[in-house]
């Protein structure tokens, strides 16, 4: 584990020729591949796979594609010109055909495997094979490793077709999920939430597939037709997908001892992943029960941040297994998940994702989560006590760790110096009752108004002076929290500078967005793509890039609003029940 990771870039990339040479494909020279796979990636059944890391895989290019977008920003941390998306061998490249890309880079991508523990608890009947041996990748191929200015990055396209995880799925991502996606990975970096990011996106002018989905205006539950849809391939990015599930899934069969060399692969995964998210913070010179104490630990510590951050914008993850857990700590896997319009405790876009992954019981899961991450190494530890202990005393003590992280962004969205129990428990009891939007809520708290008016622009419902319109005495409330609130920052003293005002506005407004990703906004910008028109889309995009921004005045009329009440309870708008 030892092989460099500095090589960097050193000019603008035009063509797939200059890229090649920064191609490095860690994964598949250091790790192990799956004895059973073909070597060429012709494996496109769904087959158990019983052991080794990975099982190459040729994806299935998509017909006709279609430059739809791509993310300027991401290009130029990795070096690419713009024109880069749309020339030839880039297009062929990620929208599935690695038949023509330039050596040394690899005519085969590669899927990989994993476990499924949903809320802590291990599953193995969900596998078709009803043994755990066919959960993975279904429909995601990986097809690059590069070092990009000094910083390893791997690339894989979502919906390239079926590998042998796919459990008789076709492979394929619809444009409308797909569109999803790719906007949501750039709208989280630039809310600054630790994320998978977008490279590009590429839709199909000929080939469709069926899929269920809401019929216009349907507020049932689950879809209820079917229609047909152009497929698309996305492609995004992150110093690595290694997931918590990949790391159970090693972790059971060293557990269970299912092969000869199950504790070895164990072993071999875990320092693979350090070696790609941690070796900044990892001394790869220390022996591997010291790393994995300090792994666990700085895993901790970064998950619970994370979640922090997605309460922070609202954001619901929507269905967080371990398996859709990155082990690098940070956003993967943008299925039926939503961002918090209405204020609600248990707000949850997938409909069959139940409370235990709704918006504010995320900490749960996620230590739930930590478990089964903290479950998968111990078998590495099985003949060292000392490591084991502190290995336990980590996983016991995430609660508090999760605890004040999320004491720390409630302060900063507030603009407290120290979080306060009592403010912010009346606050959340108003919110929910009044009830209000949750953006637009914390941005006009942001200005620091001088009385509680400007609030009311994230009301959903009127509070005005009579009792007909406020039996609970809402109005009073709120005017009593807002005076607590200026009392506890500082502010309710007219002797107060307008400087100091303004700073606290400032800081304020950098943690709390003026703008967030409505999918009333997202659903016209994907049906437009489906005909191909994409201006609405990349227009989208610039605004989403922008969270925290003063935008214009014609994008703050269009874009900083509350959902109108008419799509409430709208079947592909308010909730999910597949991503596709």
């Amino acid at each position: 584990m030892n092989k460099p990771l500095s090589r960097e870039t050193r000019f603008e990339v035009t063509n797939l020729e200059e890229l090649a040479p920064m191609a490095d494909y860690s994964l598949m020279d250091r790790l192990n591949g799956d004895p059973d796979a073909t070597p060429d990636g012709v494996d496109h059944r769904p087959r158990q796979v019983y052991s080794g890391h990975y099982v190459p895989v040729r994806p299935t290019p998509i017909a006709n594609p279609d430059y739809v977008a791509h993310s300027p920003g991401l290009f130029r941390e990795l070096g690419f010109a713009d024109s880069l998306a749309q020339s030839d061998d880039f297009v062929r490249m990620f929208s599935g055909d690695l038949s023509q890309v330039p050596a040394p880079m690899s005519k085969v991508g590669w899927a990989c495997g994993y476990a499924l523990s949903i809320y802590g608890t291990e599953y193995t009947q969900q596998c078709p094979f009803q043994t755990g041996n066919g959960y993975g990748d279904g429909r995601a191929i990986s097809v690059l490793e590069a070092v990009l200015n000094g910083q390893r990055w791997e690339m894989q396209l979502k919906g390239g077709g079926q590998t042998p995880y796919c459990r008789g799925g076709d492979g394929r991502a619809v444009l409308r999920s797909s569109v999803r996606e790719f906007l949501a990975q750039e709208h989280m970096h630039a809310l600054g939430v630790p994320t998978s990011r977008s490279l590009s996106l590429y839709v199909s002018k000929t080939e469709r597939v069926r899929r269920p989905w809401y019929s216009p205006g349907s507020h049932s539950l689950d879809p209820d037709q079917l229609i047909s849809e152009p497929v698309a391939i996305s492609t995004r990015v992150a110093p690595s997908f290694i997931r918590v599930g990949q790391l159970e899934l090693f972790g059971r069969r060293a557990r269970r001892q299912e092969h000869p060399r199950a504790l070895e692969e164990l072993e071999q995964l875990v320092l693979h992943l350090i070696d790609r998210e941690y070796h900044g913070v990892i001394d790869q010179s220390l022996d591997t029960p010291t790393k994995i104490v300090m792994l666990a630990r700085e895993f901790r510590g970064r998950l619970a941040s994370l979640v922090a951050n997605w309460i922070r914008v609202g954001y619901c993850q929507g269905n967080f297994n371990s398996d859709n857990c990155a082990a690098g700590g940070f956003t993967l896997d943008y299925g039926p998940f939503g961002f918090c319009e209405v204020f609600e405790p248990f707000y949850q876009p997938w409909t069959g994702g139940g409370q235990h992954f709704s918006f504010l019981n995320q900490p749960a899961a996620a230590e739930r989560n930590f478990k089964s991450f903290c479950s998968a190494l111990q078998p590495l530890l099985a003949d060292h006590e000392n490591e084991q202990a502190k290995l336990q005393e980590i996983h016991g003590g995430f609660a508090e760790v999760m605890q004040a992280e999320l004491e720390k962004m409630w302060a900063a969205k507030l603009g407290l110096g120290t979080f306060d129990a009592e403010l912010f428990r009346e606050l959340i009891t108003l919110m929910t009752r009044t009830p209000v939007d949750y953006t637009m809520f914390f941005r006009e708290l942001s200005s620091v108004p001088e009385d509680i008016e400007p609030l009311k622009n994230s009301f959903y419902r009127s509070l005005d002076e009579s009792a007909a319109a406020d039996p609970e005495g809402l109005l009073n409330r709120w005017s009593e929290w807002f005076a607590r609130w200026k009392s506890q920052i500082g502010i309710d003293d007219s002797t107060v500078s307008s400087q100091f005002r303004e700073e606290l506005s400032r800081n304020m407004k950098l943690v709390n967005p003026k703008y967030t990703m409505r999918e009333w906004f997202v659903l016209p910008a994907y049906q437009r793509a489906a005909e191909g028109d994409y201006q609405p889309l990349r227009a989208l995009q610039g605004v989403l890039t922008q969270p925290y921004a003063e935008q214009s005045n014609a994008v703050e009329a269009q874009y900083y609003r509350l959902k109108p009440s008419e799509l409430f309870n709208l079947g592909g708008v308010s909730h999910y029940s597949c991503s596709s």
